[in-house]
C-alpha cells in the first residue's frame, strides 16, 4: 500500500459474518479448529469504468472506502467535464456498500435512481454525468491497520472505529505532515489535535488554538497572523499573532471549513511557504509550526459548491482523519464513562449506580446526537442528582413543510431538519431587526459571535 493511500485512509468498522456467501463481510482462515473472524478485515471491491470516457478503467479498493471525482486527490479520478471534482464516495461497513454523493453538480444516479446516498449491490451501475461505473465485490478483503493501544493520551476507545484512528494518529504524530480531522461535532477533535501534538517531537513547545467560526471576519487575519502598529483603527501596539505564537509547535484551526474565502489563499501561502506576512507589513518572514485544523462538515462537498478552495484542501488533507461517531462505536462507553467519573474525583457511593452493565445497556442503545460532549455531560447530571437519570432523545425541529424524509438515517434528517430551522430563524430574525446583527443577537439571547458564525455556516450575509 502506497504512502498515499495509507493517507487517505478514514476509520470504519469491521464487517461480521457466518456466511461466505455474504459479500459484504469477511473472515480470517481458519486457526486450528476454530474460525475467528478479523475485526479489521473488510471486503475489496472493484470500480469499472462501463460507458463515457475511460471506458475500461478500473480502479481496486485498498481499503474500507473510495472516493469517485476528476480532481487528483480522488482515489479514482475520473477525468471528464461533467463529474465533479470530489463527486462521490463508496464506502464499505457493516451494513453492507453505500455510496453517498457530495453535493456533486450532475448527482450520482444508482440503478436508474438518483440518490444522496444509496445501497449498493454486486453490479450496481453509478452514472456521474455522461460516465457510468460498475460496482462489483471482489472474493478478497483488505485489512485496516490497527493500533494496539486502547489509549491515545486523552483519548479512549477499544473498538476497532478507534484502534484504527489510533494507527493513523500515530503515524501523523511521527511527522511534521499536515493533519486533517474530520468528525461531527463533539466526537472530540480538539482532543485528537492535542494529543497528537502531546505524541509528537513538538510536545515541549506551544500548541496553539484558533477557532475560526468563533471569531468576526475582520478580525481574523490579524488574529492568525498578528498587525503591526497603526495597521488599522485601533491597532495602537503591534501584535503578535497566532502562527508566531505557536513557533516550534502546533496551531490548531478549528472549525477551518467556515474560513472566509479572502483568507484561505493566505492560509495556503503560509502552507505552502511556511511564511506569513502581519497586517500593515510588507515582507513575509518565516514561521516554524505544525499544522492541524478541524472540520464538521465535509470540505469535498464545500469544494466543489466553490466555497473552499481545492488547493487549500489538497495542502490541508496530506494526513486526512475521521473521527467516528459515538452511535459508531458504542463499546467504547463503559470506558468514556470511567474517564469522566476518573475526571470528576469518582466519588464511589455516587459512582457506583453509574457503573453497574444494566446502566451501560442503556447508554450503549442511545442514539448520542452530541456525541461524546453529550454524554459527559449526561454522566456529570448524574453525579449531580446522585442517580442515573432518564435518557432523552433531542427532537429535532420538524421541518418547514411538516415533512420529513424517513428514508435518510437519523443522523441525517436531523442535521438536515436542524440546519433548516436555523436558516429560517437567522434570516426571519435579521428581516425583523433590519438586518443589524447586534440587535438580533441580543433578541434571540445569544452570543454574537456566536451568532456570527450561525450566519457565515449558513452562507447569510446581513
Amino acid at each position: 500500500m502506497s504512502s498515499a493511500d495509507r493517507r487517505h485512509q478514514e476509520i470504519a468498522a469491521a464487517a461480521h459474518s457466518d456466511s461466505a456467501s455474504d459479500p459484504t463481510k469477511a473472515t480470517l482462515p481458519l486457526a486450528g479448529a476454530r474460525p475467528r473472524i478479523d475485526p479489521a478485515a473488510v471486503r475489496r471491491f472493484q470500480l469499472t469504468v462501463v460507458e463515457g470516457p475511460q471506458v475500461g478503467a478500473t480502479r481496486q479498493s485498498n481499503s474500507d472506502k473510495c472516493s469517485i471525482g476528476s480532481h487528483p486527490l480522488n482515489d479514482f479520478v475520473i477525468d471528464d467535464p461533467t463529474v465533479s471534482r470530489f463527486h462521490c464516495e463508496v464506502r464499505i461497513g457493516p451494513d453492507g456498500a453505500r455510496v453517498r454523493d457530495l453535493d456533486s453538480l450532475n448527482g450520482t444516479v444508482v440503478d436508474g435512481v438518483g440518490a444522496v446516498e444509496a445501497f449498493l449491490r454486486g453490479g450496481s451501475l453509478l452514472r456521474l454525468g455522461r460516465p457510468v461505473i460498475r460496482f462489483d465485490f471482489s472474493s478478497e478483503s483488505n485489512r485496516l491497520p490497527l493500533s494496539d493501544r486502547t489509549s491515545f493520551r486523552s483519548l479512549v476507545g477499544t473498538s476497532v472505529a478507534m484502534r484504527s484512528c489510533f494507527a493513523l494518529m500515530e503515524r501523523a504524530a511521527a511527522t511534521d505532515s499536515t493533519v486533517l480531522l474530520e468528525g461531527e461535532t463533539g466526537t472530540g477533535k480538539t482532543r485528537a489535535a492535542l494529543s497528537i501534538h502531546e505524541e509528537s517531537a513538538r510536545k515541549d513547545a506551544p500548541f496553539v488554538v484558533v477557532d475560526c467560526a468563533a471569531i468576526p471576519e475582520n478580525l481574523l487575519e490579524s488574529e492568525l497572523f498578528g498587525h503591526e502598529k497603526g495597521a488599522f483603527t485601533g491597532a495602537q501596539a503591534r501584535r503578535i499573532g497566532a502562527f508566531e505564537e505557536a513557533s516550534g509547535g502546533t496551531i490548531f484551526l478549528d472549525e477551518i471549513g467556515e474560513l472566509p474565502a479572502e483568507l484561505q489563499p493566505k492560509l495556503l501561502r503560509v502552507l505552502e511557504n511556511r511564511e506569513i506576512r502581519r497586517v500593515g507589513m510588507n515582507a513575509y518572514q518565516p514561521v516554524n509550526v505544525r499544522v492541524i485544523a478541524a472540520t464538521n462538515r465535509d470540505l469535498r462537498a464545500a469544494v466543489n459548491t466553490g466555497s473552499f478552495r481545492s488547493d487549500l484542501y489538497y495542502r490541508l488533507a496530506v494526513v486526512k482523519i475521521h473521527i467516528p461517531a459515538l452511535r459508531q462505536r458504542p463499546e467504547d462507553i463503559p470506558a468514556l464513562v470511567e474517564q469522566v467519573l476518573a475526571s470528576m474525583g469518582d466519588d464511589a457511593k455516587k459512582a457506583e449506580p453509574l457503573k453497574a452493565p444494566d446502566f451501560f445497556a442503556r447508554l450503549q442503545h442511545s442514539a448520542w446526537p452530541g456525541n461524546i460532549r453529550e454524554l459527559r455531560n449526561y454522566i456529570e447530571r448524574c453525579l449531580v442528582f446522585e442517580d442515573a437519570l432518564p435518557l432523552t432523545e433531542t427532537t429535532a425541529p420538524p421541518a418547514a413543510d411538516g415533512h420529513v424524509d424517513a428514508m435518510q438515517p437519523y443522523a441525517t434528517a436531523r442535521r438536515r431538519a436542524l440546519d433548516q430551522f436555523e436558516r429560517s430563524y437567522l434570516q426571519s430574525l435579521l428581516a425583523l431587526h433590519q438586518g443589524k446583527v447586534t440587535h438580533a443577537a441580543a433578541a434571540a439571547e445569544m452570543d454574537r459571535v456566536y451568532f456570527y458564525r450561525l450566519l457565515r455556516r449558513h452562507g447569510i450575509k446581513p
